[in-house]
């Protein structure tokens, strides 16, 4: 049940809007304002997004105060289980009319019946959307008027809030200090570098911006770290003057699940890209549960080619030279000349979630933006093959005149990068949405809002990584000792559940599942041991309705290999219902083994730690320490997960530990 507030009163009325002390007078309106007024704030159109109902209040007063009118949140809608506001309505100061007063001397009345409003409503991405917009006064307004809007004294607050410290404090002793610990440090977790590894200083006058006790914060964490994790990495960047220009890091669990999870890796700009107050960078890769894992942390002073070089060779370093086969970013050029640079043999793609959550903002002014943006979400999500792509493209340009549009114009020229249809021969983990109602949460969402300090993250991290390491414990623990409910007779099904991790599994059995809207598969061609297939299936579209489609699928006899237009087994790593049913119509009972990734099996963790994981890695020196913690990390974590399994399992596991301790305490006292 929704609760609906329609208030014949303004939730924020003019004369209790906002307390406020002192004196305020147009002349701190204009100075206080001043941070505002550089920014030509956008005109409201329907389709423009924010990320918080806040952002959608302070855009529209900014945008007010500059055409000369105050703005007043005149009604709202509540869901009344959780009392969370989904629906406003903000309209020009002078809408509606007073209640009339039984006073002896009333106020004048000021209010005209203005119609001017925009109406914001909260969507299923969590942005504030403009829905409805009316933009015509029915009352004089002008930005000369010096008439003083009470709307506008948090603006003013706002602004007086921001100014930062006459004197900021640099911290640059403590920074100094640090910088001579990385330098001096031998092998115990940090690491020493040199301009032959591509680390050396970058000449930029750019630096985080850090406030009083940052510096301090991510110092303290820093110590602290290297005193309960001695396989904790990282790094810091600093000019001559002392000032920190970016920091990187990574704790030892982040290290040793880049061994494993490495292949594809998100690198997420999100923060920087939307101006947070911290400029977080993150290595994101993907466990055997298709859960996010973290590779790897880092803080950017700058925007720049230069400082994300700096960056990800820090990453390199860390993580011992492994290098990701697929590397997926956000749409920039700094980060497209960086990636190549420093990954010349990765497959560098765009992630095409930051490019479709850009469309309101980028395309929601334009007439028929509804029109629009159906027709760009089919080119992308529904062409299987790279003609229908461009033919759709090139069917939306001309229908609504967009050939001019520049954005647009940027996205056809990189869509080998990001477009599904050109990314088939990609494995991406599951890491890439490939439908228009699938969506993918950042590693830190929840824990870092636009204004998180640098104190606060560091806080932040620890919970958000422990809170990670249970669900993974937690799903570990599940696939291993739960048995998984068969929803059909398929022997697939069956196979798989022996093998896959629960939530994999779950996935897998969706296209299982999946087989049973598919029908008249029929063979359309042979040539030599390849054969294909249609296979048709029923597949939803817009609202409930349905279409069938033809999904062409081939399948070579003698090694039963098999490939469908659809790339799902690329895209998420298990085969997709139209492969299956082709298998299925040949008779073949059990998936090939080339089609059940190790990456997603129950005990993947296990077969693939015994592996020292730098077999591959020439230039590894055996006598680092650095060397002998991962590969002891590796070897124990079987002894872990075999340990937890039953009781009797860790009495003996646990017992054997503490013999294994007491041997060490025996050498030490011998050697001493």
């Amino acid at each position: 049940m929704e609760e609906v507030c329609l208030n014949s009163e303004p939730v924020f009325d003019e004369g209790d809007e906002y307390d406020a002390d002192g004196d305020f007078g147009v002349g701190h309106d204009d100075e206080a304002g001043e941070t505002h007024a550089k920014k030509e704030p956008p005109q409201p159109t329907i389709g423009l997004e924010f990320d918080s109902f806040e952002e959608a209040y302070d855009v529209y007063n900014v945008y007010a105060k500059q055409q000369g009118f105050g703005i007043r949140v005149s009604n709202s809608w509540f869901r009344s289980k959780r009392k969370e506001r989904y629906r406003a309505k903000l309209s020009c100061s002078s809408a509606g009319f007073k209640k009339k007063s039984e006073a002896n001397n009333p106020r004048p009345e000021t209010r005209t019946g203005c119609p001017a409003m925009i109406v914001i409503r909260l969507m299923d991405s969590k942005r504030w959307r403009i829905v409805e917009v009316e933009l015509q006064h029915n009352h004089p307004v002008s930005p000369q008027i010096k008439r003083f809007y009470k709307s506008h004294k948090r603006m003013i607050l706002a602004a007086r809030r921001a100014q930062p410290p006459p004197k900021p404090v640099t911290e640059v002793h403590t920074i100094k200090l640090y910088r001579t610990a990385i330098v001096d440090a031998a092998c115990n977790g940090s690491t020493s570098i040199d301009e032959s590894e591509g680390l050396n200083p970058i000449d930029h006058s750019k630096h985080l911006e850090l406030k009083e006790g940052d510096g301090l914060a991510v110092y303290n964490y820093f110590c602290r770290m290297k005193l309960t994790n001695p396989n904790f990495f990282y790094l810091m960047d600093l000019d001559n003057d002392g000032c920190l220009r970016n920091v990187f890091w990574a704790d030892a669990r982040s290290r040793a699940s880049s061994g494993h999870f490495c292949d594809t890796v998100a690198i997420d700009t999100t923060c920087i890209a939307n101006k947070y107050e911290i400029p977080l960078i993150s290595f994101v890769g993907v466990n055997h549960h298709g859960q996010h894992v973290l590779l790897g942390c880092g803080l950017l002073g700058h925007e720049s080619v230069e400082y994300f070089v700096w960056i990800f060779r820090a990453w390199l370093n860390c993580m011992q030279g492994q290098t990701p086969q697929v590397i997926i970013t956000d749409q920039s050029k700094p980060l497209k000349s960086a990636v190549s640079e420093v990954f010349p043999k990765a497959r560098h793609c765009y992630c095409m979630l930051y490019i479709m959550q850009r469309v309101p903002e980028k395309l929601g002014g334009l007439k028929g933006y509804e029109a629009i943006k159906s027709q760009l979400n089919k080119a992308v999500y529904n062409s299987l093959k790279i003609a229908e792509f461009e033919t759709a493209w090139a069917g939306m340009i001309k229908r609504y005149g967009l050939g001019d549009n520049k954005w647009l114009q940027t996205l056809y020229e990189d869509r080998q990068r990001w477009v599904p249809v050109y990314l088939k021969d990609i494995f991406f983990a599951g890491m890439i949405p490939v439908k228009e109602n699938e969506s993918l949460n950042a590693f830190f969402d929840g824990y870092v809002h636009k204004h998180t300090s640098f104190k606060e993250f560091v806080d932040k991290y620890d919970l958000a990584l422990h809170r990670k390491h249970v669900k993974e414990a937690t799903a570990d623990l599940e696939s291993r000792s739960t048995s998984f409910d068969l929803k059909t007779r398929c022997n697939f099904e069956v196979q798989l559940s022996k093998v896959y991790t629960k939530e994999i599994f779950k996935r897998f059995q969706s296209e299982v599942e999946g087989m049973y809207s598919c029908f008249n598969t029929r063979q359309v061609d042979a040539s030599g041991a390849i054969i294909t297939y249609i296979v048709k299936e029923r597949v939803e579209i817009e609202g409930n309705k349905k279409e069938v489609r033809n999904f062409e699928v081939l399948y070579e006899t003698s090694q039963i290999d098999i490939r469908c237009i659809c790339s799902l087994f690329n895209y998420k790593g298990y085969l997709c219902r139209h492969a299956l049913n082709v298998l299925n119509y040949n008779g073949v009972e059990e998936i090939p083994s080339r089609y059940i990734l190790p990456r997603w099996s129950k005990d993947f963790k296990c077969r693939c730690l015994l592996d020292d994981g730098f077999s591959n890695v020439s230039n590894v020196d055996v006598h680092n320490p650095i060397y002998w913690y991962n590969h002891l990390y590796k070897c124990a974590i079987p002894v872990v997960e075999k340990g937890a399994q039953s009781q009797e399992h860790h009495k003996v596991a646990l017992h054997e530990l503490e013999e294994l301790l007491n041997r060490f305490n025996l050498v030490e006292d011998n050697v001493v």
